[in-house]
C-alpha cells in the first residue's frame, strides 16, 4: 500500500473537468497548495497542504464516490511526497508533452474552452514573447487547436516555456503548448480563423468555405463568437457559451438558451414573511437582478427583472416549484418585459451585492435547484462552528457543520433537514453581517460533509 502523502493521485480527470472543479471537491478538507493537470493521460496530481488534509480526502471518498461533472474519478495517494516544478516538468516528458525538437510553430490545444478563442485573442496571448508570422485555427478529435507560426524559433521556446498550461480566461482556456513538427505554415485568408500577419492582402473567406481544410475543421465552436473579443472581458462573451460550458457542454434539460425575456412572474408567495430583499437573496443566485416590484393588489405576487433573459431562464427552471417560507412557488415569464421604475420598485441594478458582477462562469456552475446543504463564504477568521450555528437555527434542524479555509479565506457548509430550511436560511441570512462581515449564502451541490 502506497505510504500516505500530501499528495493525491487522481485518476479519469476527462478534458471537460477543470483545475476550480478539483478544487471544489476537495476544499472542504483543508487547502490546496499545488495542483498539476496530466491532460494527456486523463490524470492530475493534488497537493494538499498538510498529510493529515489528504487522508482526510481519502478516508472520505473511500465511502463516497467523487464525481465531477458526470464522471467519476478515482483518487489515490501519490508516491510523491511533494510537487515540485522537476516532478511537474518529469511528467510532462512522461506523458510525451515535450518530446518533439523546438520549433518556431507551436500546436495549441485549448482545454475546457468556455469562450470563444479567435485569431485576435491568440495574437495577443502569444505575440508579447516575439513576432508572431501566422495563426491557424481548427477543430480535431483533441478540441479547439491553432497553429502558431513565429519569426524565430527563439520566440516560440520562450512561448511554450512561459504559457504552457496557463489560462487564457480566469479559471478556463486552458493552453496545452507543444512544439509543431510542420516547416511552414500555408494561410490562404485572413479572417477570425488564420491570419497571415506578413501578408494583410490576403482575402477573407467566403461564406461556407473552409480557410484551412489541410489542418482540420476551421469552423466556430459556437455560432455566437463576437468579433474583437479581449481577454478578460466577460461582457462581450457569448452567454450561452458560458452558461452551456459551465453545465457540461448542455444546457439543462428545458433551458433553450434563446430567451429574451428578461421579467418573472413569482406567485404563491408567503405575504406574511416575503420582501424584496428575500427574493433578491434567492434569484440572483441564477443572475443580476435589476428591479423587484411586490404587487400590492395581489400580495402573493411579485415581479423580478433579470438581467438578461438567459438568467430569467435559468431562475424559472431552478425556482419553479421551490418551497419557500411555507408555499411552493409558481415562476413564469411575465408579460411585461420590464418593470417600470416607481416609488413601489425596488432597484438592485447597481447593487454591489449581485453576484455576477465579477467572475459570472463561476458563479454560472453553481446554479443548482435549492440543496438541503448550502455553503457560506466572507465568514469571519475567528468565527466559530457554535456561532455560525446559532446565527443559523432558527430557520430549522441543522444536521451537519464544516468549517474550512480556501486561500486564506474562512468558509463553512452547513447541511439542513431539507431544502425548505435551506433556502430559509438562505434568503434571510445572506449578506447579514457577523462581527462586521457580510456573509455570502448560495446552496451547495455536495450530498454530505
Amino acid at each position: 500500500m502506497t505510504e500516505p502523502s500530501k499528495v493525491i493521485h487522481v485518476r479519469n480527470v476527462g478534458l471537460e473537468i477543470t483545475e476550480i472543479d478539483l478544487h471544489q471537491l476537495v476544499q472542504p478538507f483543508g487547502v490546496v497548495t499545488k495542483l498539476v493537470m496530466l491532460r494527456a493521460k486523463n490524470q492530475a496530481l493534488l497537493q494538499m497542504q498538510d498529510v493529515d488534509s489528504a487522508v482526510n480526502v481519502l478516508q472520505y471518498y473511500t465511502n463516497t464516490q467523487p464525481s465531477v461533472r458526470g464522471r467519476n474519478v478515482y483518487m489515490q495517494f501519490s508516491s510523491h511526497q511533494e510537487l515540485t516544478t522537476v516532478d511537474q516538468n518529469s511528467q510532462g516528458r512522461k506523458n510525451g508533452e515535450q518530446d518533439s525538437q523546438p520549433n518556431r510553430i507551436l500546436l495549441v490545444t485549448i482545454h475546457h474552452m468556455l469562450y470563444p478563442i479567435t485569431v485576435e485573442v491568440l495574437h495577443q496571448v502569444f505575440s508579447p514573447h516575439g513576432f508572431v508570422e501566422k495563426i491557424v485555427t481548427f477543430h480535431k478529435s483533441a478540441g479547439f487547436q491553432a497553429l502558431v507560426q513565429y519569426q524565430l524559433c527563439q520566440s516560440a521556446v520562450q512561448a511554450q516555456s512561459s504559457l504552457q498550461g496557463r489560462n487564457i480566461y480566469d479559471g478556463c482556456c486552458q493552453l496545452d503548448i507543444q512544439y509543431s513538427n510542420l516547416n511552414e505554415l500555408q494561410v490562404n485568408y485572413n479572417n477570425d480563423r488564420s491570419r497571415d500577419f506578413t501578408n494583410p492582402s490576403l482575402p477573407s473567406e467566403q461564406r461556407g468555405r473552409s480557410s484551412q481544410s489541410g489542418y482540420g475543421d476551421s469552423g466556430s465552436l459556437y455560432g455566437l463568437q463576437p468579433a474583437g473579443v479581449r481577454p478578460g472581458s466577460f461582457t462581450q462573451m457569448s452567454n450561452v457559451a458560458a452558461i452551456a460550458a459551465a453545465f457540461g457542454g448542455v444546457l439543462p434539460h428545458g433551458v433553450t438558451g434563446t430567451n429574451d425575456r428578461c421579467t418573472l412572474l413569482v406567485t404563491n408567495l408567503n405575504p406574511e414573511k416575503i420582501d424584496e430583499d428575500k427574493l433578491f437573496n434567492l434569484f440572483s443566485i441564477y443572475g443580476n437582478i435589476v428591479r423587484i416590484k411586490l404587487l400590492r393588489n395581489k400580495p402573493d405576487h411579485a415581479l423580478v427583472q433579470m438581467g438578461d433573459g438567459f438568467q430569467a431562464e435559468l431562475a424559472l427552471h431552478f425556482l419553479k416549484g421551490a418551497f419557500l417560507l411555507g408555499k411552493r412557488l409558481e415562476v413564469n415569464f411575465s408579460k411585461y418585459p420590464n418593470i417600470t421604475q416607481a416609488p413601489d420598485t425596488r432597484e438592485y441594478a447597481g447593487s454591489p451585492l449581485n453576484r455576477y458582477n465579477n467572475n459570472a462562469v463561476k458563479n454560472y456552475r453553481y446554479c443548482c435547484s435549492p440543496t438541503k446543504m448550502i455553503h457560506v463564504s466572507a465568514l469571519p477568521q475567528d468565527i466559530t462552528e457554535e456561532e455560525l450555528v446559532t446565527h443559523l437555527e432558527e430557520h430549522g434542524t441543522i444536521l451537519n457543520t464544516k468549517l474550512f479555509e480556501v486561500n486564506g479565506k474562512k468558509q463553512a457548509l452547513i447541511m439542513f433537514e431539507n431544502e425548505e430550511q435551506a433556502t430559509e436560511a438562505l434568503v434571510c441570512k445572506h449578506a447579514t453581517n457577523i462581527d462586521r462581515s457580510v456573509i455570502r449564502i448560495s446552496f451547495s451541490q455536495l450530498q454530505s460533509i
